[in-house]
């Protein structure tokens, strides 16, 4: 069974699709950090770097954002276009930056890419609007096919249904979800689709850049667009505005699947009524075990992601060669579910467990790309690289659900370490002399982690080295504190007797 289940409040909307019980995908929302992936601006060139061969334009989003060359020109790569004279010829191919953009130029742009750290967001030119069946191109006339859709016959018939009933001037891209549809599904998308394309074109027309000119729906009717078909068994959502919503689209596009939508009308938190909460926080941990006993380690830099994969528990039946082919088989397709549920893009480096055969090695790399091809974000497997690592790419299209859910330790600052307890304990003292130094103090109490106080009064740090005169040093025992939090304060030897009596006398 597959079920897609969402939770939306006043401040986050998530979803979470599963099949059998199993994770599928998760996206989250936050209010006032909305995705704008997808969404149309009116923006104005400010820079246009020739080294670069792209421009920064401003769509008022503060950070400027980055229009490379290759996003103004038509991207073919992962559709069959009808007609094979319909090439881009090899001049526009290697125009220059220059060429394309000018500085102070007022142009319409899509964001292809979120924006991150200091980075700005990614656009591009080559508009598209996506409905359910199709994609409207409006600024190339090309009709494309998905390369999901096998069925050559299948390809042919959509390519020259669609061909026959667009306009000359825009291009559609079929997708996977058209297959086996009849034509009237595809007159109403079209007609839905140009309306929508020529109220952003009078909106850009009407209004001064930077603006914004079309926004992508609620992530509720994203997840209906993108991810409710047949395929589904129950649509579960527990807001009775976004319910009824979901139901009014799915009327009008596709009535038979609207008696599957459900409104979860209970007061307990629907995430936790279907046993998920525990679910999600584990895509946060670094280390994932899997079924077999073996685990996964994951790293996130911000240039790549690298993936190491560990025997643990794990020890096998037979061969030593087969118990790894078996971990490395079942890692690739764990691998593959989680950098869609952490929405993992970039780089990605996977540290198999070395094998020596290449038939092995083979088997392992199909096992990756069967696995993501439910991916429905592009994955480029590369394969394994002279050191034996396998090498993949994936788009980056959301921010991943670190970014969105987490945010960089303040005292480790991101590296995900702190001070052992003997450093901490060395930097006390340094601390405690410029205390002393500066104050007439004659006692010093030092409020410290529990891990702290059993170095201090019982490691290799003899009292005798604290002491700096008659001045004395009681130490309070605090598990709340961070293990690299030292509280000091100055005291009176009153004050220990009346208001700290549980403090500990060091030296």
């Amino acid at each position: 069974m597959t079920e897609i289940i969402a939770d939306i409040t006043p401040f986050q909307s998530r979803v979470v699709i599963r099949r059998d019980c199993r994770l599928k995908e998760y996206f989250v929302s936050r209010k006032g950090a909305e995705p704008i992936v997808g969404n149309i601006y009116k923006g104005k060139v400010e820079n246009v770097i020739r080294g670069m061969q792209a421009a920064f334009v401003d769509i008022g989003l503060g950070r400027n954002a980055f229009l490379y060359a290759g996003d103004i020109l038509p991207d073919k790569r992962d559709f069959e276009f009808a007609g094979q004279s319909e090439q881009i010829s090899d001049s526009l191919k290697k125009a220059s930056i220059k060429e394309l953009v000018r500085q102070g130029q007022e142009i319409i742009v899509q964001v292809l890419k979120e924006a991150a750290g200091t980075k700005g967001a990614r656009v591009t030119t080559n508009i598209s609007l996506p409905g359910k069946n199709l994609v409207l191109m409006p600024t190339v006339s090309y009709v494309g096919v998905s390369r999901r859709i096998s069925d050559e016959i299948e390809r042919s018939r959509l390519k020259e249904l669609v061909d026959g009933m667009r306009k000359p001037e825009h291009g559609y891209i079929v997708r996977t979800a058209a297959a086996y549809q009849e034509a009237e599904k595809f007159k109403a998308e079209m007609d839905y689709l140009e309306r929508k394309w020529e109220n952003i074109r009078t909106r850009a027309r009407q209004q001064k850049a930077p603006s914004n000119l079309h926004r992508e729906g609620s992530l509720i009717m994203t997840t209906l667009r993108d991810y409710f078909s047949a395929e589904v068994d129950r649509f579960i959502i527990n807001d009775r505005a976004s319910y009824e919503q979901a139901v009014d689209t799915v009327r009008f596009s596709s009535p038979e699947l609207a008696d599957r939508i459900e409104y979860f009308d209970k007061s307990s938190d629907i995430f936790s009524y279907y046993n998920l909460n525990a679910k999600l926080d584990r895509l946060l941990e670094r280390k994932v075990w899997l079924d077999s006993g073996a685990y996964l380690v994951i790293d996130q830099t911000e240039a790549l992601t690298v993936i190491d994969v560990n025997t643990g528990k794990f020890t096998g039946d037979s061969r030593l060669a087969d118990t790894i082919l078996e971990t490395n088989l079942e890692a690739a397709r764990e691998i593959a579910k989680q950098i869609r549920l952490r929405s993992i893009g970039g780089i990605i480096i996977i540290d198999f467990i070395d094998m020596d055969s290449d038939e092995h090695r083979s088997m392992v790399k199909s096992a990756l790309e069967e696995a993501v091809r439910e991916d429905k974000v592009k994955t480029n497997i590369v394969g394994f690289t002279g050191l034996g690592l396998m090498e993949l790419t994936r788009k980056k299209v959301r921010n991943n659900l670190k970014s969105i859910m987490q945010t960089a330790c303040p005292y480790c600052a991101g590296s995900g370490a702190v001070l052992n307890n003997i450093s901490v304990v060395h930097n006390l003292r340094g601390e405690l002399g410029r205390l002393f130094e500066n104050t007439n103090a004659n006692c010093v109490l030092l409020t410290v982690h529990p891990d702290i106080e059993n170095e201090l009064l019982g490691g290799e740090f003899p009292a005798e080295s604290f002491l700096y005169g008659d001045r004395q040093i009681y130490i309070l025992s605090d598990p709340s504190r961070h293990i690299e939090d030292i509280g000091m304060q100055a005291v009176s030897r009153e004050e220990i007797s009346e208001k700290y009596k549980e403090a500990v006398r060091f030296c």
